[in-house]
Order: structure tokens, then C-alpha cells, then sequence
């Protein structure tokens, strides 16, 4: 499965995206606001490159690498907290640091929220940003999500407890947002754990 768009695909990793990961992820700017990381060896990308083989195959979580035409893997997105029954999902990203501010992050949501709305059925995207995080409140509003409320001490860095904000994107706010303007192509097929719903 590949989502191609005008500068950026979505695909999954393989073992060789390690390096290129750890080179991303090492950076504590990057993994400020998650509750791992910053990596300190490949052998932690490799891990959870290792990881997603079984989470995909029990339709807990697909992740997808961000690849640059260029550049090669700048990042990561992709969809956990499956609803099948309530056919809902959350998006998560992260891109290097290099990357902030460069558009990829807009790129990156149309061709995840693309895959989720029209080829897996979802009818709702959520998204949570820490309460500190500013610019990530603030990309996720440009690109049509609306905040929700926030969600007390909902996520668990190590001792510490964090708020998050709630925000959601429906089918009909993807319609309107500037995310189902940019360019979008699917090769392959998702895989089928996480198809939600078929017309």
C-alpha cells in the first residue's frame, strides 16, 4: 500500500527506514511532547518497525512512513484507537525538525485523512495535542480539525500526566478543508483489518 501525493507518499516501513528514523527521531525536539523517545540507538526504530508487523495484523495501529520524493522518510503519520462499530480513528504525526513549517505536515494530513475517509470508511478523525503544544494546536486548526474541549490528565509521560486537546475532523469538515484539495492516489490496497466500512 502506497498514498502518493504532489510531493510525499504514505508507506509502510521496512527494516532499512531504521537509520533514517533514528536520525530524525534523536533529535529532543522532535519527541518533546511523546511519551518516548528522544532515540538514543537504531535499535529502537528497529523495534518498533518490528512492532507494527503485529499491530497491524490485529487492526490495533497503522502507522505509515512520510517519504519525500527527494528527501526520502521525513516522518511519520498514522491512525491508532480504531472504532469499528463507531467507525472512528486517531491520527497521529511527527515530522523531523528540519520539516517544520516546509507544508509536508499539511501534505501529510490530506493523504492520511484521504485514506481514512475513502478507503477505510471512517467517519471521524480525532487528533490530541498537549495543552503546551502551540504549534501543533495550531496545524491541526489550519488544516480544518476543530477543538473539542481538553482531556485532563489523559496521557502518561513516564511519573507525569499531561492534558491534552481534544480535536475531531468529520467526513463533511474533510469535504471543505483544504486537505480534499491536495492531490491524492492509492496503489495497492489497505490493509483489510482496518476497513471500516464498504459502500
Amino acid at each position: 500500500m502506497e498514498i502518493v501525493g504532489p510531493t510525499l507518499a504514505l508507506r509502510l516501513a521496512t527494516p532499512a527506514d531504521a537509520p533514517a528514523l533514528f536520525e530524525l527521531a534523536s533529535d529532543p525536539q522532535v519527541t518533546r511532547f511523546f511519551s518516548w523517545g528522544p532515540y538514543t540507538s537504531v535499535e529502537q526504530p528497529l523495534a518498533y518497525i518490528d512492532r507494527l508487523v503485529g499491530q497491524r495484523s490485529r487492526g490495533e495501529q497503522l502507522d505509515v512512513l512520510i517519504v519525500h520524493r527527494e528527501a526520502g522518510p521525513i516522518g511519520v503519520t498514522g491512525l491508532v484507537e480504531f472504532s469499528h462499530r463507531d467507525r472512528r480513528a486517531i491520527v497521529g504525526s511527527w515530522l523531523g525538525r528540519a520539516w517544520w513549517g516546509s507544508g509536508a505536515n499539511t501534505e501529510a494530513k490530506a493523504l492520511v485523512a484521504r485514506l481514512a475517509f475513502e478507503h477505510l470508511g471512517l467517519d471521524r478523525v480525532g487528533a490530541y495535542a498537549d495543552v503546551e503544544n502551540g504549534r501543533s494546536q495550531a496545524a491541526l486548526e489550519k488544516v480544518g480539525f476543530v477543538r473539542e474541549g481538553v482531556l485532563r490528565s489523559w496521557h502518561r509521560h513516564g511519573d507525569s500526566v499531561h492534558d491534552v486537546v481534544m480535536y475531531g475532523l468529520l467526513r463533511d469538515d474533510f469535504a471543505r478543508s483544504p486537505l480534499a484539495a491536495v492531490p491524492a492516489v492509492l496503489h495497492g490496497e489497505p490493509p483489510p483489518e482496518f476497513v471500516v466500512f464498504q459502500p
